[in-house]
């Protein structure tokens, strides 16, 4: 048996903002239409501290696509040569359960994330939203750049950063890559206060952005934590918001902005105000005026990374592209 690898250059080449943009809208209304199994991810933790496994599987009964995102997550690898997020997904055939690829997750990951905040800012973000704030300066910061660009026209754009020189880096690269000018802030508060547009995209554990720095009608993307006991929000600026999320069961689960606020007692399970995929289908609403502020949690989904990893696997094959390598599985 053969199956195709598809490298990280391969993976970019195939999956265009824009395009990974469909391709998440359908895999949000596929799931919340209840045609997709998206088990709670199982995460191992490693006794040092420093990192954790994942394993995220899926599968999407519309497409016919099943498959795992296994990856590694060492936060202290950011601003490293190191990727903060490496792993593979394998995509599986849904009718004999044949592995048919591996492709690298790293990217795939980088650019579904910000697809899909992309796909939640265009159905919450004010129409006339042309400020944006990034809090962070690595890979996620970059490519929500990209998918902000993609849904708003975007006039002006902040950057925050820990480290200055990670921030002037990724003001320089912005330019190059997307022609746009990029503010350096001196503070996360400088650079959220008259943001239309917020993005988180730390690997904090503890709040960067704060409730009280917010303005009437802004909408805030939190892409940053994914585990249950890190937050990059503190609790006012959640509890103030209308809060959306990719899929309530994980949120209830594992996403640590929401769980917090509610530990202490300052939300409900009822804050969460609907799925993105329900907006899509026309079972929830979004926004509902100019003045309100939006929240949307992203915890990052298995049907994201299959979804992708489907559309990558028939992309490589009309295209000719990745690698075929021998691998066994046949029955002898």
């Amino acid at each position: 048996m053969k199956i195709l690898v598809i490298n990280q250059t391969e993976v970019r080449k195939l999956l265009p903002m824009r395009e990974c943009m469909d391709v998440m809208a359908n895999a949000l209304k596929i799931l919340a239409h209840g045609k997709a199994v998206n088990p709670l991810r199982p995460v191992m933790r490693l006794q040092n501290g420093k990192g954790l496994l994942g394993l995220m599987p899926a599968a999407l009964e519309e497409i016919n696509a099943m498959g795992i995102k296994i990856v590694a997550i060492f936060p202290g690898n950011q601003g490293t040569h190191y990727d903060s997020h490496p792993g593979g997904v394998l995509l599986f055939d849904t009718e004999h359960g044949q592995l048919l690829s591996l492709m690298d997750a790293s990217e795939i990951t980088a650019i579904r994330t910000a697809a899909v905040s992309g796909v939640a800012t265009n159905v919450l973000a004010r129409e006339d939203a042309d400020s944006l704030a990034i809090l962070g300066s690595g890979v996620q910061a970059r490519t929500h750049l990209e998918a902000m660009l993609a849904v708003r026209k975007i006039k002006k754009i902040r950057v925050w950063s820990r480290s200055t020189d990670n921030a002037k880096t990724f003001a320089k690269r912005a330019n190059e890559l997307f022609g746009v000018n990029v503010d350096l802030a001196n503070s996360a508060q400088e650079a959220v206060e008259s943001a239309a547009i917020i993005c988180t995209t730390t690997s904090s554990k503890i709040p960067v952005l704060m409730g009280d720095w917010l303005k009437e009608g802004a909408h805030i993307n939190a892409a940053g934590s994914s585990i249950s006991t890190a937050r990059e929000l503190d609790t006012s600026a959640v509890k103030k918001s209308r809060l959306f999320v990719d899929r309530r069961e994980s949120t209830l689960n594992e996403a640590g902005d929401f769980l917090i606020p509610r530990s202490e007692g300052a939300i409900t399970d009822n804050h969460i105000q609907a799925e993105i995929g329900e907006i899509l289908l026309g079972k929830n609403t979004g926004r509902t005026s100019a003045k309100e502020i939006t929240l949307f949690k992203s915890l990052g989904l298995g049907v994201e990374d299959v979804a992708s990893a489907h559309h990558i696997y028939h992309k490589a094959l009309e295209q000719k592209l990745g690698t075929w390598v021998e691998l066994g599985g046949e029955r002898h």
